[in-house]
């Protein structure tokens, strides 16, 4: 898939940055040291494997009468990029304005938009027959845009790896927590304390999510990293923070395919956590790079939500 292949090739590309940063800042990234990074050798431990089964059939399309949610736009005004943002918001079926309820903040891969979760993962989907199958919480789910710049757009593939698209995803960190967060509480009948809410990200997204989830434990008591890309902070430094964070975080989430190219990432994070004594849910499926994997990751993280 033409959309699949560049969010791939994306990360890919930061790896090969990241990696070339000790020792020549002036390397040169190109798509064929990208394509070597994600063919590279994946290495397996022991405890590499699935912490659950594999959801049913069906279980990320639309089921004919059922209840579905409802997904609307939403926009605030961004203290970062000076400017006004879009977010998909998932409201439940039932929802009930008199209500309050928890909230999720599901983050998007670099070279998408708030239309990733959405469009390409099929999230309400999978949202609305959890809730149907009284499998979880009620909740908010808030789909935003993740670059934080004044041109939010998705970027040609040309131009998705460029120092100003990724800077856009290290500047989203005060929009979510300064602007995005506080315009949904006011906007919504939200549980607005951080027990009552979570965050999570596919990739790119990912990363963030960690970033910005393990490092405001202040903000957010659930968190998960699906297939994590390689602007997640060092394992040891986001370890360290949930260590700190033991008596508030709830959940630490993390999860890759067994053949993404990019698994090194969320296992260094998965051993830190490990080696300094923090509880975590490690779910390897059998998946690359993809949706199938973040569908499913979303299906088994949500159920663990606000419990």
């Amino acid at each position: 898939m033409k959309i699949q292949f560049a969010a791939a090739l994306a990360v890919a590309l930061l790896c090969t940055a990241a990696q070339a940063q000790d020792t020549d800042v002036n390397a040169k990234v190109n798509a064929e040291t990208a394509r070597a990074n994600f063919a590279r050798t994946i290495v397996l431990a022991a405890d590499d494997v699935r912490a659950f089964a594999p959801p049913p059939a069906g279980f990320a399309d639309a089921q004919p009468g059922r209840a579905q949610g409802k997904v609307e736009t939403f926009t605030y005004a961004s203290s970062v990029t000076n400017k006004r943002r879009t977010a998909n918001v998932w409201l439940p079926p039932g929802y009930d304005k008199s209500h309050r309820y928890p909230v999720l903040y599901l983050l998007h891969g670099i070279g998408g938009n708030q239309d990733e979760w959405r469009g390409y993962v099929r999230a309400q989907d999978v949202l609305d027959n959890l809730t149907a199958a009284g499998k979880i919480v009620p909740m908010i789910v808030v789909m935003p845009n993740g670059r934080a710049l004044a041109d939010d757009r998705s970027p040609p593939e040309n131009k998705v790896f460029t120092p100003e698209n990724a800077a856009g995803f290290a500047r989203f960190e005060r929009d979510l927590l300064d602007s995005l967060i506080p315009a949904v509480d006011a906007a919504y009948p939200t549980l607005k304390d951080s027990a009552h809410r979570a965050i999570g990200g596919l990739s790119m997204g990912g990363g963030q999510a960690l970033n910005f989830g393990l490092g405001h434990p202040e903000a957010f008591n659930w968190v998960a990293g699906f297939s994590p890309a390689p602007n997640t902070e060092a394992p040891a430094k986001l370890a360290g923070e949930a260590a700190q964070a033991k008596g508030k975080l709830k959940l630490v989430y993390l999860s890759c395919g067994n053949r993404d190219g990019l698994i090194n990432v969320a296992q260094g994070v998965h051993r830190q956590l490990r080696e300094q004594g923090v509880a975590h849910v490690w779910n390897v499926d059998g998946y690359g790079h993809d949706r199938d994997s973040w569908a499913e990751n979303l299906y088994h993280y949500a159920q663990l939500l606000f419990r």
